[in-house]
């Protein structure tokens, strides 16, 4: 199951659990914002997956805004954009909706996060502590792709160490973001299972 169809599954099991049937008609006819956040390559790519789903007429959502790191520089001493940041803006999504706080509890930044009113934010590796009145923002929620099969392997560099571990299966979760690391309640996850071809692949990047 790849991520905008998870996504697709959680917008309708929320909109029925939780809509009449006009109020979920309206809704139908005005895509509701989401809001991503991701900074890696790797972050990109469902970045990729979300704009392309966004762009389906029956789609239920849009990006309204992106949130990553912030600017680095590197060995050359030039200042780059994060991949994520980069790619949005060879995408043409505007430069004005991405976010790039130095912490995710900042008041300015959280201000306009408010005003965007996302039904819903996106984690793909973003690299943040997010605090809870970010959390609270979102009626729908924060949820986290994670490379693992939760609660395996929760943290950082999951992949890694589930093929330190010698796992034979591995994959990705779609859960709910709380306050305790990669701990909130699991909405889908995707296994895999872990072959040579993957372990050469993984040594590789």
């Amino acid at each position: 199951m790849n991520s905008s169809l998870m996504l697709r599954r959680f917008f309708c099991f929320n909109a029925s659990s939780s809509s009449s049937s006009a109020t979920t008609t309206a809704c139908a006819s005005k895509k509701k914002p989401l809001v991503f956040l991701g900074s890696p390559q790797v972050s990109a790519t469902v970045l990729d997956a979300l704009f392309n789903a966004s762009s389906s007429p029956t789609s239920h959502f849009e990006v309204a805004a992106i949130v990553t790191q912030p600017s680095r520089r590197d060995r050359g001493r030039k200042v780059l954009p994060s991949p994520v940041a980069q790619f949005a803006l060879e995408r043409g999504f505007s430069s004005d909706l991405i976010f790039t706080p130095e912490r995710a509890g900042e008041d300015a930044f959280l201000t306009s996060l408010r005003a965007l009113q996302p039904e819903l934010c996106i984690i793909a590796a973003y690299g943040n502590i997010l605090p809870s009145k970010f959390l609270n923002i979102p009626p729908l929620g924060t949820v986290n792709i994670h490379p693992s099969l939760l609660p395996l392997y929760r943290g950082a560099a999951p992949v890694q160490r589930a093929l330190q571990d010698g796992a034979k299966e591995t994959g990705v979760s779609l859960a709910f973001t709380v306050r305790a690391l990669d701990a909130g309640p699991v909405i889908a996850c995707e296994r895999m299972e872990v072959d040579d071809q993957i372990k050469v692949k993984v040594m590789i990047i």
